[in-house]
């Protein structure tokens, strides 16, 4: 075959670091535009993006070219370097180190758009490392609790 074709969904998840709450109201729409055009721009278009103060979801296609751990240093430099331009808290902003990066079959699409688009409802009853541990449990990842949080 002389084309190279594929189609790899990919959910990302991290939070910021310590989970300290930066992600305000305020600057959340204006974090998923701006990383949705860092996205589009490694070839990655993003599907759906959400978060909370604490933590951010990426659902994104993932380029036939780009690893994944490529994709999610590009976004965290670059949009940490973008939100301590805001001023305030925001100029002490980091994402924390790790990340959880799950993949996603096409016919599950609707069903990982609308758990992320309900993070709201979702932490109206557990906390994020809560989350984040039902997520890795969920996709059999094998996890050390000692160095998951920063």
């Amino acid at each position: 075959m002389s084309q190279s074709l594929c189609n790899i969904l990919v959910h990302i998840v991290f939070s910021t670091k310590d989970r300290y709450p930066f992600l305000r109201d305020e600057v959340r729409p204006e974090l998923h535009a701006y990383g949705a055009t860092v996205l589009k721009n490694d070839n990655c278009p993003t599907l759906l993006m959400n978060s909370m103060s604490d933590h951010v979801h990426i659902l994104c296609a993932l380029s036939k070219n780009l690893a994944v751990c490529k994709l999610i240093k590009q976004f965290k430099v670059t949009t940490s370097e973008w939100i301590k331009t805001k001023g305030g808290m925001l100029t002490k902003f980091h994402w924390q180190s790790g990340y959880g990066a799950f993949s996603v079959s096409q016919s599950n699409v609707p069903a990982v758009r609308q758990y992320i688009a309900e993070q709201e409802n979702h932490h109206k009853r557990m906390t994020f490392q809560d989350e984040f541990r039902a997520l890795l449990r969920k996709h059999q990842v094998e996890f050390d609790e000692r160095y998951v949080w920063d």
